[in-house]
């Protein structure tokens, strides 16, 4: 009889990391197998950023003022595109959350793959589809009249400042880990609207009443939707408040300060789930 022996965990540095990028990249093969068998979902997500356009673009627009006049829809195509970076969190929740109601999650765990590798692998799918959409809102927006004024150097530093997207991702496979089952997902799902409204994305917190402004106006997303409308040359950029001013370095800061305190959070809770 052959006996089958389990691979052992590496422990030179080198070679560790070599191990965590390999099994994130097959864990990452198997996000993308999934989005084959299961076409429906994935339209479905992708088709509602092009319903959120025209919904608030086309129906509320014209009833909308921005806060030193200008286009709305110029206005609000940078805060779509921040808020359907932001709706990562709740589509990564989702998954993390199936694959450990299915039983996914405790047969990574009995087997010898890497921690990180898991929740790495997760977020290179989810970056993927964002990818995807972010082009679709940008089509829609093309369509709907919205352009960029800046050059293609400041459009390019928009586009990349919507990385934010990879550090929202954390929030929601930390959160996935700690939700027990599919329904408490959906539930915590339905406060991502507030977090995406309560911002800058569809009216300008100076036109807020005083209580709900500076909510607004500190709200992470609304620095994002802030400093690209800036890049891009679009309508919306202003504020006396000093997040306002500063919004630039501040789309910088809460990414970044979002990435350093959830990345460890889920890493460790992935890890903790096996005591």
């Amino acid at each position: 009889m052959t006996a089958i022996t389990t691979p052992e965990v590496p422990t030179n540095p080198v070679v560790k990391l070599g191990w965590v990028l390999a099994d994130s990249w097959t864990l990452t093969l198997r996000g993308l197998a999934h989005w084959v068998r299961n076409p429906t979902q994935i339209l479905a997500g992708l088709a509602f950023p092009i319903l959120m356009v025209l919904l608030f673009g086309g129906i509320f627009g014209s009833g909308m003022q921005i806060e030193g006049g200008g286009d709305y829809m110029e206005f609000l195509m940078p805060g779509m595109f921040v808020m359907s970076m932001a709706f990562g969190i709740g589509e990564t929740m989702a998954g993390v959350t199936a694959d450990a109601s299915k039983g996914v999650t405790d047969r990574f765990r009995s087997m010898p793959v890497s921690a990180a590798s898991v929740v790495i692998g997760q977020s290179i799918v989810n970056m993927l589809y964002s990818t995807v959409v972010l082009a679709i809102l940008v089509g829609c927006g093309a369509i709907a009249g919205w352009s960029r004024h800046d050059g293609f150097a400041q459009a390019l530093g928009g586009f990349a400042l919507l990385l934010l997207r990879f550090a929202l991702l954390w929030v929601g496979i930390y959160l996935g880990l700690i939700i027990s089952t599919p329904e408490a997902a959906s539930a915590v799902y339905t406060l991502l609207f507030p977090l995406g409204i309560v911002a800058n994305t569809f009216a300008s917190p100076e036109m807020m009443p005083a209580w709900l402004a500076p909510i607004a106006a500190w709200n992470p997303l609304s620095s994002t939707a802030h400093a690209i409308r800036e890049l891009f040359g679009n309508p919306g950029v202003g504020g006396t408040s000093w997040i306002a001013e500063h919004a630039m370095l501040m789309s910088f800061v809460w990414p970044l300060a979002i990435l350093l305190l959830f990345f460890p959070l889920a890493v460790r809770k992935y890890r903790a789930l096996s005591r």
